[in-house]
């Protein structure tokens, strides 16, 4: 009977995963079969709680972070990801200390900070997208190597 327990776990688990696609669950869904097995085969409850718990996070720490990388090279990045690197172009002076500043890069107009504060990059420049927060690009000038490796 504690095996179809086991199983009626591995079922749920499989349901949360099959609803929330976070790569979290299914190991967990592993091993409740895994104690199930060892229900079946005449393991005591402690027994069959430690083979849940070992095969679980063993499964987790070994197949999670690879079968992510096999889920996440398909993904499209958004609009937001896939500028960062790009340049822009400064057609207002960016000056963080006046808040001031305003980029276009893809056709889009964007309010644009200087990665330093002390920085001030030129209008009809091209700077380097390096983050975004928020709605503002985060811009390194393209003149100065040593702000864009930061």
């Amino acid at each position: 009977m504690e095996s179809m327990g086991w199983l009626i776990a591995c079922v749920i688990f499989i349901l949360i995963e099959m609803a929330t696609l976070s790569l979290t669950s299914v190991w967990f869904a592993i091993g409740a079969f895994a104690a199930g097995l060892a229900s079946l085969a005449g393991a005591n409850m402690t027994w069959q709680i430690i083979i849940f718990l070992v095969v679980s996070i063993v499964v987790l720490v070994v197949l999670r972070s690879p079968m992510l990388k096999v889920f996440n090279k398909k993904r499209t990045k958004t609009n937001y990801e896939g500028i960062i690197g790009l340049d822009a172009k400064v057609i207002e002076t960016i000056n963080n200390d006046a808040m001031t500043g305003t980029a276009i890069v893809n056709g889009q107009e964007w309010t644009a900070r200087a990665l330093k504060d002390d920085m001030i990059i030129e209008a009809g420049t091209k700077a380097k997208i390096v983050n975004i927060s928020g709605v503002k690009l985060i811009l390194s000038n393209k003149s100065n190597k040593q702000e864009e490796e930061q």
